[in-house]
């Protein structure tokens, strides 16, 4: 059974080909290509990210809050209609990642998220997340707004299974045929040479690896391919426009109602 509860802190990177090739080339004296990778030189990841009407859990996540949290739905490949999937959860507290997920079934995920009724219990699924999404689903009024995919190549530390880095690039999006499988095809996030590392480890990074980072020139960044696609998007939806000038109107406090969203609530820590 593949894991489904993870628990790690997260550091991404991103860098060009040329920088990629050299850290790489480095990198495979104490890492491993993972099994897949051994047979292949990417995997593609398929993903459709759910969100409110109003964006609410993207937008919380740029505020960059103590905690945030997304749903989405993932799978491996291009799936087929009847094939495995998986939905996930996606926690972060003060910098620790918590991820957990169920395998589903690609009908049964998609049903689960328009009703909010979980399917009934088969031994592929994780019941206790599927209680976890219901209980999500409840919260927000959910639907798709984003697919989102690319070409992954995963390594494992040599010594100890709790480091994994990957590399992500052509890394694609859309916010129309939000179905997994109708295809991976996209706009690009990113420029035709860049790469997005991620190292993920359950404690502190080796010394090797620190130093590696700092032969190479590799620093830290923010980055949220979800986050970076909504922020683009926002972006090429401003069309600039002069505004008459009109005088302004003062608007008594006692007139201002505000009626809350309660499906829209954001946690906060």
């Amino acid at each position: 059974m593949a894991i489904e509860v993870f628990n790690r802190y997260e550091s991404k990177y991103l860098m060009n080909t040329a920088k990629f090739n050299a850290f790489y080339s480095d990198l495979l004296e104490y890492m491993e290509l993972d099994a897949y990778n051994k047979q292949h030189d990417f995997y593609s990841i398929s993903n459709i990210y759910y969100d409110t009407p109003h964006d609410s859990l993207i937008r919380a996540s740029l505020a960059k809050p103590k905690y945030k949290e997304k749903l989405r739905l993932r799978a491996y490949g291009v799936p087929e209609a009847n094939a495995k999937v998986y939905m996930e959860i996606k926690k972060k507290f003060t910098g620790l990642v918590n991820k957990r997920r169920t395998a589903l079934k690609l009908d049964e995920a998609y049903e689960f998220v328009r009703t909010g009724q979980a399917p009934e219990y088969q031994e592929y699924m994780n019941k206790q997340v599927l209680n976890e999404i219901t209980y999500f689903l409840r919260l927000y009024d959910l639907a798709p707004k984003l697919y989102l995919s690319y070409d992954r190549k995963a390594l494992f530390s040599k010594e100890s299974r709790d480091l994994r880095i990957t590399f992500d690039t052509n890394i694609r999006c859309r916010r129309y045929d939000l179905k997994l499988e109708q295809g991976d095809y996209g706009e690009q996030l990113l420029e035709p040479d860049q790469w997005l590392m991620e190292v993920k480890a359950e404690n502190t990074v080796p010394l090797w690896l620190s130093r590696l980072l700092s032969k190479h020139g590799l620093y830290r960044t923010s980055f949220s391919k979800y986050g970076n696609e909504y922020k683009k998007m926002l972006k090429n939806q401003a069309v600039p426009t002069i505004q008459p000038q009109l005088p302004a109107i003062e608007i008594p406090a006692a007139a201002i109602i505000q009626i809350p969203n309660e499906k829209e609530t954001i946690r906060y820590a």
